[in-house]
């Protein structure tokens, strides 16, 4: 290598994404808990709602079957699989997924599974089979996850080349007989990196994949996962939502997003998903006031929007884990929220994935312990936006004359024209998303 070419900037992400997502937004699907059936049939009775709203990636939460022994609750958790090969009895047939699946498509949607490679059930056949692929206490005992409570899995091995073979054959497997379009990976750096690396060369081969690592960390984005969780910013939305004095963590987040992480690794955002609820009792766990402010920040900044299942009807509490627990489906303001959200994002580039979208620039603002102002263009396509992160009414003025021209509010279509220096007055959890119109 000489010198100038040493002297090249790298890109991070070697991976391609499917070219779908570069606009996609992410639906999470609780089925047991979806309708009264809790099947793949009764679900996809959904399918042209969800359509309607903007959703593209519809994320199956495990489909496999559940072990019974040392089962938690009456029904055990999805995450303790006893069979990577089959289905859950709860939800249907094997053909029943795969009609569920050719539905989806049908609507131009596209559909990737949760998949656990980290851990099985007790009773999964593996056991018996090939204990040599488990982990081991120092009394050569199964384990569960170390330091977790998850007493109803155990531990893989990955030192052990059989496990890494048989989980790779065993996705490759979905993928091939049901057309899934790749799969969401629970605590996925837990297993190692090489393994997820050599697994989506060979997805690859079969279609482009869309892979979602259970995780926050960049390493994951170079070869193997085209998306990983945004936790730590859930974590300071709910921090700044119960204290607004500490708004300034939320500049540090997309401080840190522009300058430190890969500029075309895809982050998944949101306010709520199945085990990050925010009606969990704790306060601190709760978005208050700041809940729809939050939501639409969320889907704004740098990142892929999530719905998780029933948020869209207002949803204001944590759906049972291991029990029946049915969402109460109603019209709710919520879903018109996303709707305008999601079709703003499919059309205007400026909020698209990675490289596909716009950085995020800051407008500096008079009022920055209470007010976030930033812009996103690409392409001549162009989005300002505004939140007050305070319970108070406020009158900022945009300290910037590089954005004059004539906008659309997002929300109420009206026409807002800027001249440089505005004041733009906000209600408490108040925010203005405005679109350059052409």
């Amino acid at each position: 290598m000489d010198d100038k070419e040493a002297f090249q900037p790298q890109d991070y992400v070697q991976l391609t994404h499917p070219e779908w997502s570069k606009n996609a937004t992410i639906y999470e699907v609780n089925l047991r808990q979806y309708t009264g059936e809790g099947t793949f049939d009764a679900f996809a009775k959904h399918l042209p709602r969800l359509k309607k709203m903007g959703i593209d990636i519809l994320w199956l939460m495990p489909i496999h079957p559940i072990g019974e022994k040392n089962r938690k609750g009456s029904l055990g958790s999805y995450y303790s699989v006893k069979d990577y090969y089959g289905i859950n009895p709860e939800f249907g047939t094997f053909d029943d997924f795969k009609e569920l699946v050719r539905q989806i498509h049908a609507l131009d949607m596209f559909v990737i599974i949760d998949w656990v490679a980290n851990h099985s059930a007790w009773d999964n056949p593996l056991v018996q089979e090939h204990p040599e692929w488990y982990s081991k206490t120092a009394a050569g005992d199964f384990r569960p996850t170390p330091w977790y409570d998850w007493d109803d899995i155990i531990d893989f091995d990955y030192n052990h080349p059989g496990i890494r073979q048989y989980m790779t054959e065993a996705m490759k497997y979905w993928v091939k007989e049901t057309d899934i379009d790749g799969f969401r990976c629970d605590v996925a750096g837990f297993v190692p990196l090489d393994f997820w690396e050599n697994l989506r060369a060979e997805l690859d081969q079969i279609k482009p994949v869309f892979m979602l690592a259970e995780w926050e960390s960049r390493d994951l984005h170079r070869k193997a996962f085209d998306m990983t969780y945004a936790w730590s910013l859930w974590e300071k939305m709910v921090a700044v939502a119960n204290d607004p004095s500490k708004t300034h963590i939320l500049n540090e987040y997309l401080a840190h997003d522009v300058n430190t992480f890969p500029r075309n690794a895809y982050r998944m955002t949101f306010t709520d998903n199945h085990d990050k609820n925010s009606w969990e009792g704790n306060p601190e766990n709760n978005f208050g006031e700041g809940l729809e402010t939050c939501m639409v920040f969320a889907g704004i900044v740098n990142g892929m929007p999530l719905v998780y299942s029933g948020q869209e009807a207002g949803l204001n509490r944590s759906l049972a884990f291991f029990d029946k627990d049915l969402i109460n489906w109603k019209d709710h303001p919520h879903a018109l929220i996303y709707r305008k959200l999601f079709d703003l994002k499919h059309h205007n580039q400026a909020l698209w994935n990675g490289t596909y979208g716009g950085t995020m620039i800051r407008i500096n603002n008079d009022k920055p312990n209470q007010v976030i102002s930033f812009s996103r263009e690409k392409n001549g396509d162009k989005v300002i936006a505004i939140f007050n992160f305070s319970d108070q009414e406020v009158c900022t003025k945009l300290q910037s004359n590089c954005h004059i021209g004539v906008y659309s509010d997002t929300f109420t279509g009206i026409p807002k024209e800027l001249y440089g220096d505005d004041l733009i007055t906000l209600r408490p959890w108040g925010y203005l998303l405005l679109e350059e119109q052409k």
